[in-house]
């Protein structure tokens, strides 16, 4: 599929995923290269649940003592909480034990390397209500034996931070895609911003070499699809994937590609029409959320 005409593009490896900006002045690329990579360093420190130096990690390891945490990480607890009140629960921050206990305990590329059969019964979520954060002097505290994942936000939140901070530094019009979370800002080319969206794309898709099935026209707020079917691995016979089903702590039966594209790529992460086809998400290589989202204008890719 032909990129948005005069915009300029340049993708890159990203948290387990890919990282694409699209810019409609060719003259910004750099510094939107510059200020998007800077926005993922900081997102991966805060909420990185393979990282023992995030503070994520920090939090899931205090047993139950409160921790002091920066905006970023406190901000980013806020979107997973507020996305948990406003599913009932279907999206849950709270189910890291569920996604270790299914193999998913390291990243991405080494989980999918060790297909023992798993030796551990599924663990359903600790619960989003009993995580306590305090933003007035951000500080949170997580019951012992509780793992936070905020990967069904953190990396659309990022989308939208990035978005918002290349845009306000060099204008013009703005695409970022993080791995199917997209975010858009500024003025679109003409017409809006060609996103191919794939349903059967795998884990080594990308940009370049996805084949879209359809292709929608976006030009303004945020676009995300969820799937089980791109980030999937094996342990013993079973086929497991990264969406967590919270009424059976283990992957929910199989399902599309649905998409959503509301004002911000974080509210996509928890509008109605991927919820209906996953139930709790955990996402994002090496961390937590979505699966064969849309990318820019070169295709789709899954995250």
């Amino acid at each position: 599929m032909p990129a948005a005409a005069g915009a300029s593009t340049l993708t890159f490896p990203a948290l387990g995923t890919f990282a694409t900006v699209l810019v409609t002045d060719p003259a910004a690329l750099g510094e939107a290269h510059r200020l998007l990579a800077a926005e993922l360093a900081a997102i991966d420190a805060a909420c990185s649940r393979f990282r023992d130096d995030s503070e994520l990690s920090r939090v899931n390891h205090a047993r139950g003592r409160p921790v002091e945490v920066s905006p970023l990480f406190a901000d980013a607890l806020t979107v997973a909480l507020d996305a948990a009140e406003l599913t009932d629960g279907d999206v849950d921050p709270t189910c890291g034990q569920s996604l270790a206990r299914l193999g998913y305990d390291r990243d991405f590329a080494l989980a999918r390397q060790c297909t023992d059969p798993l030796r551990q019964p599924p663990m359903p979520a600790g619960g989003w209500r009993r995580v306590e954060l305090d933003r007035g002097h951000p500080a949170v505290r997580v019951p012992a034996g509780i793992l936070l994942d905020l990967g069904a936000t953190a990396k659309a939140l990022a989308a939208d931070r990035a978005a918002a901070a290349v845009q306000a530094a060099v204008g013009g019009g703005v695409l970022i895609n993080l791995g199917g979370d997209l975010r858009v800002a500024g003025d679109p080319p003409d017409g809006g911003w060609p996103v191919g969206i794939a349903d059967d794309a795998g884990v080594e898709t990308s940009t370049a070499s996805v084949r879209p099935r359809q292709v929608v026209m976006v030009r303004d707020g945020g676009l995300a699809t969820s799937s089980p079917l791109g980030r999937t691995w094996r342990r013993g016979d079973a086929r497991l994937h990264h969406i967590v089903d919270r009424s059976r702590a283990g992957p929910p039966g199989p399902a599309g590609a649905p998409s959503a594209s509301p004002p911000r790529a974080a509210s996509a992460r928890i509008s109605p029409a991927p919820r209906r086809s996953c139930a709790a998400s955990a996402q994002s290589a090496g961390w937590t959320n979505s699966a064969c989202p849309p990318a820019s204008s070169g295709g789709t890719a899954p995250s």
